[in-house]
């Protein structure tokens, strides 16, 4: 019986494989390409094409494909086979090293944000060595990056490499001013943890909301939610069980560092939380544990919920991104080792962080922007729009005494006795977790919370490391040319304390008084809606730092803007038009039929007493009906908003009308129905129930 450990990474193409099927020669140029950024020779490509075909032939693959990250958040592929005509009329299976390194997509229906015309349909998908090929199926996938003829990126994967070379070349700088000569790489390393739904197919395919939006547009709250916290950690279900059984094994085969799973918070909410690898890695990891989740689901006769808000009243799911930075020779740059308050080069590296999140928070807050997520933040699940970022007790103390140049006295160790002599005694940390907090230090990392569970991770991490490397130049400019460089460093980071202690909150980020000191006292933002914070992205300071990184042209931030908005506003036309439909062709329809059946019932029971009451009947029936006129007023309402966005004349007056008119009209014809079907009998209903849904996974 094989075991975990036989068959992780086996349809990958990854370091073993190509020590076993390379050249000692090519091995060693490809090896030095992918961890020195050395440039591609043309015959290492053709050779690595040639062991990278029989490798996947050997594993069954009958096709090949640029598998590629356009800016729609999901994954792109067009499937190519191996086969060459040969003369004498069979085929032969080729691939060369050209076909490896370049593909030519048809790029015309895949958003660019005016980077290009519909007519310019040419673009190119470029192999990216650092992120191993793998099997799919029968079809071997190359990771890539995504251009437009005219060389913008067309992807998420090219500005995150450009921004992990960023954070690189500015922590080098810093690293040598501390004696530390021998690193040659710095990366950002990341472990997105990954909430979702599970929900059975068959009431899936009864919700037109779910099948056409992700996420219920209608639904009245269930007897019983998540008030006992009883699915939390709770015993996985059987039918879960195996789900999660099977995507573990699809997983590892991948090479996917699958490590903890558990029940989350709200009933049919679940988890999954990967090792930590190299983020360009991760980012492409993610992407396909999301798919992989979906395809897994449908085999049991699930379906995966990926969306930020699928049920309202209960917690909405989330992407928890744990970001770091560590050295070539695996040294963790954000530990802070025994004594942190004697570790400068930590109290730098950390001081970069909070000076970025706290310069750059609308950045930070902008990545993580879409119409899904707009309904999570703030939320109880979920940390608040305002940026800010949790320490703990050690380090806040620490930086407190930098400040004031008084001693630091250190954080007495606590011994947990837990009053029963055969448990353990152990050592509590010096620190508490804050989940209410966007933005936590959790001991060696950076845990940043606010990313929506079906987001890529590419954009928050692209933001998070140019920012943190715009800190490291600005500390890495002046102390280069400090003549003392110990009283130099010192000053710095006293500085950065007084400038960017704002940003910084140890206590509970749900509570309303902290949103008013946040925004009023501290000046932070506070940017509800993507609508709120999409326009700061072309704000001069964000364009000049992200372009002067060389992480985004200016036309690729106008894009992303462009792109943003556009998305934003289809999403919420999309879930407007289907409320239309399920209420007009399904709820008004149901509810007439039920009222029809009372007044029938009504009139049976008086042909045979005059004089009975009927007070249920009647008091139901006069809601009913008063309910159909007022849900027949709000879809009248909803659909003359929904004209005059649609008829806007620009992407920016039609997200306003869109925040500011149509989520209110959604919103009120959606409490109506969510009224009537508490009084309408369930066998008259048109879909399945909250409860159903919530509570039908066994």
């Amino acid at each position: 019986m094989s075991t975990v450990k036989d068959y992780f990474g086996s349809m990958v193409f990854d370091d073993r494989v190509m020590k076993s099927t390379l050249s000692a020669k090519v091995y060693a140029s490809l090896k030095k390409t992918i961890d020195e950024g050395a440039e591609l020779d043309i015959n290492v490509a053709n050779a690595v094409a040639a062991a990278m075909k029989d490798w996947a032939i050997s594993k069954g693959a009958t096709h090949y494909t640029h598998w590629f990250q356009p800016l729609t958040g999901i994954t792109a592929e067009k499937h190519d086979s191996f086969i060459t005509p040969s003369p004498d009329g069979s085929v032969i299976m080729e691939f060369s090293g050209k076909e490896l390194i370049k593909g030519e997509p048809d790029a015309s229906s895949f958003p660019s944000g005016g980077l290009r015309a519909t007519f310019e349909a040419r673009g190119y998908t470029a192999w990216d060595p650092t992120s191993y090929a793998f099997i799919k199926g029968k079809t071997l996938c190359i990771p890539t990056a995504f251009c437009s003829y005219g060389g913008h990126a067309l992807d998420k994967k090219t500005p995150l490499i450009r921004s992990m070379e960023a954070l690189n070349k500015q922590a080098l700088r810093i690293l040598k001013l501390f004696g530390n000569d021998k690193v040659k790489r710095v990366t950002s390393s990341v472990g997105p943890e990954q909430e979702y739904f599970l929900v059975t197919k068959e009431m899936y395919e009864q919700r037109p909301d779910l099948r056409f939006t992700g996420r219920t547009l209608f639904g009245a709250k269930p007897p019983k939610g998540q008030e006992m916290d009883d699915h939390y950690f709770g015993v996985i279900k059987p039918r879960v069980a195996a789900y999660m059984e099977e995507l573990n094994d699809e997983l590892w085969k991948l090479g996917v560092l699958a490590k903890t799973e558990h029940n989350e918070v709200a009933p049919a909410q679940h988890e999954l939380a990967p090792i930590y690898t190299t983020t360009n890695i991760a980012t492409d990891h993610n992407q396909l544990t999301m798919e992989i989740m979906q395809k897994v689901a449908s085999k049991h006769g699930l379906v995966c919920l990926l969306h930020e808000k699928p049920f309202a009243g209960v917690n909405g799911s989330g992407k928890h991104n744990n970001w770091s930075i560590a050295t070539d020779l695996g040294q963790n740059l954000l530990s802070p080792g025994a004594t942190p308050y004697e570790n400068a080069q930590f109290l730098l590296f950390l001081c970069a962080v909070i000076k970025a999140v706290d310069d750059y928070q609308d950045l930070l807050r902008i990545s993580v922007a879409t119409a899904g997520n707009d309904h999570r933040l703030g939320a109880n699940e979920a940390p608040p729009a305002v940026v800010s970022i949790f320490l703990g007790d050690e380090l806040n103390a620490v930086l407190e005494a930098i400040e004031t140049d008084t001693p630091y006295k250190g954080v007495e160790k606590t011994q947990m006795k837990l009053g029963a002599t055969v448990l353990p005694k152990f050592n509590r940390d010096t620190t508490d977790r804050n989940r209410t907090s966007p933005f936590a230090f959790t001991g060696n990392k950076f845990e940043f919370r606010m990313l929506g569970s079906s987001n890529s991770i590419a954009c928050a991490n692209i933001m998070l490391n140019t920012a943190v490397a715009e800190s490291l130049k600005i500390y890495a400019d002046r102390l280069e040319g400090a003549k003392d460089f110990e009283t130099a460093l010192h000053e710095m980071i006293k500085k950065t304390i007084k400038d960017h202690k704002r940003i910084i909150f140890n206590g509970n980020g749900y509570d309303d008084s902290w949103i008013k000191e946040a925004t009023e006292k501290r000046g932070l933002l506070n940017y509800r809606t993507t609508v709120d914070c999409m326009p700061h992205l072309l704000d001069k300071k964000n364009v000049d730092m992200l372009t002067s990184h060389g992480v985004f042209s200016l036309a690729e931030l106008e894009s992303r803007y462009e792109i943003t908005l556009e998305n934003y506003c289809k999403t919420i036309i999309i879930e407007a038009n289907t409320m239309l439909n399920m209420a007009l062709t399904d709820i008004l329809p149901a509810v007439a039929k039920y009222t029809r059946v009372l007044a029938k019932g009504i009139n049976a029971k008086k042909n045979i007493d005059p004089e009975i009451a009927c007070d249920y009947e009647t008091k139901t029936l006069k809601t009913l009906s008063g309910l159909i006129d007022s849900i027949g007023l709000k879809c009248e309402e909803l659909e003359s908003v929904l004209n005059t966005v649609n008829g806007a004349d620009d992407i920016e007056e039609q997200s306003f009308a869109i925040r500011d008119k149509l989520t209110l009209k959604m919103s009120e014809l959606r409490a109506l129905c969510d009224v009537a079907e508490t009084k309408t009998a369930k066998k008259y209903w048109p879909y399945p129930s909250y409860a159903d849904l919530l509570f039908g996974v066994k």
